[in-house]
């Protein structure tokens, strides 16, 4: 094994380009130049590759082509969704804020529609929109989740109400890769006529996500957690759903989103996609295997270890992505342990938050204590992770166990 090149255990943060994918790119990058925009034919080669690229994101997502608006990831759309619902909408005339000329109070039966609602273990990229609009006079409500980092169907219910705006909910969870109750959730804001948006940044490729199950208006996608490349990603926006750009230029995704198209990004999101509907009923039961049989061999080597400290998995009482392990050796600090395994490249929490140490939010808002969240490692495998490196990897970190302990 090279120190050079460690195993790979960090899919959540990003993915390689699938070799399909760079194929399909590769005429975008080097010969089909044109700007979708241009009425000639260089440019209309381009629109017809933009175009289907467009059907294959809405078929992994049961959606229509028309719902698919590309953007450069998924930080984009999240914020699209977000700041453009609440662009569409009349301001709040609450916090004794002064509302833009010409805007309104957004009434109905109840008051002013200022609710926004989300949950605490989101990733920036929605929480910190949501938080921007919150500092601007808009109310939001945090659900918290159980001890498995599950958002519980009472906390939706009693924080969605006919003052909500906006419900942004994870799909799966980043950290723990906790699946989270978007469809209820949907199906309360919708009842009470607010919107829903879901961030599929993690979810879109690894498990079924069809928009018409969820119920949701908007859904994030990115194409570098499937096998795209970074700097490309898609947001849903369902039929009639009032929605703004946040962004001011031409007319480019039907006026939503302006500037031009990163062609060969969006061919390389779409044949992703194809690939991932393709492939999803295999990989997400291998992936699953894996992942299972890397925690049952650290579960066995602690358990054979005459060290103290054992070892403790999260979320895992609730339904899961099939590539993700979210765990931590008792006593043990996360950033430690990896130093003293270089053979694996693997993250403490979503590689967002790398660099910080300060406890992960999503693991302390499951209950466990800051100090014992310090220890929390996040595993999580992909199509090209082998049995082998499964093997190597759980031997790795059990040494590097043993070393800390005995230091």
């Amino acid at each position: 094994m090279s120190a050079a090149r460690p195993i790979y255990l960090d899919y959540n943060a990003t993915t390689p380009i699938d070799p399909e994918v760079f194929e399909a790119m590769e005429p975008y990058l080097r010969d089909h130049f044109g700007n979708a925009s241009s009425g000639h034919a260089h440019g209309q080669e381009a629109r017809r590759a933009i175009e289907a690229a467009r059907a294959e994101v809405a078929a992994l997502i049961s959606a229509a082509p028309d719902e698919i608006y590309f953007t450069s990831g998924g930080t984009e759309a999240s914020n699209l969704a977000i700041f453009g619902v609440a662009s569409a909408a009349p301001w709040p005339a609450i916090g004794g804020m002064n509302p833009p000329a010409g805007a309104i109070a957004p009434l109905n039966a109840s008051g002013p529609r200022d609710g926004l609602v989300t949950s605490a273990i989101e990733h920036p990229a929605t929480a910190r929109p949501l938080e921007a609009l919150a500092g601007r006079g808009y109310q939001l409500t945090r659900l918290p989740v159980d001890a498995g980092g599950r958002v519980t169907a009472d906390a939706i219910d009693a924080a969605i109400s006919e003052r909500t705006l906006l419900l942004s909910l994870i799909h799966a969870n980043n950290e723990t890769g906790v699946i989270q109750p978007v469809e209820q959730a949907a199906a309360r804001a919708r009842a009470v006529g607010a919107l829903s948006h879901a961030d599929a940044a993690q979810s879109a490729g690894k498990i079924e996500v069809s928009v018409e199950r969820l119920g949701v208006d908007l859904l994030s996608i990115a194409g570098h957690k499937l096998y795209a490349p970074k700097g490309i990603g898609a947001l849903y926006v369902r039929r009639g759903t009032q929605i703004r750009p946040v962004l001011l230029g031409a007319g480019h995704e039907r006026g939503l989103r302006p500037g031009t198209e990163n062609v060969a990004g969006i061919v390389g999101l779409g044949r992703a996609c194809a690939l991932a509907r393709a492939r999803l009923a295999a990989d997400g039961p291998a992936l699953a295997r894996r992942r299972d049989r890397l925690l049952t061999l650290l579960r066995q080597g602690v358990e054979r270890s005459d060290r103290a400290g054992g070892l403790v998995a999260h979320g895992e009482t609730h339904p899961r992505l099939p590539n993700t392990l979210s765990l931590r050796f008792q006593g043990i600090l996360g950033p430690a342990l990896l130093e003293a395994a270089p053979e694996l490249a693997a993250s403490t929490g979503s590689a967002c938050h790398d660099g910080q140490t300060t406890a992960s939010a999503v693991i302390v808002a499951m209950g466990v204590a800051p100090a014992d969240a310090l220890g929390t490692l996040r595993l999580t495998i992909g199509r090209p992770t082998t049995d082998e490196q499964i093997e190597l990897a759980a031997a790795a970190l059990l040494a590097a166990r043993e070393k800390l302990l005995s230091s």
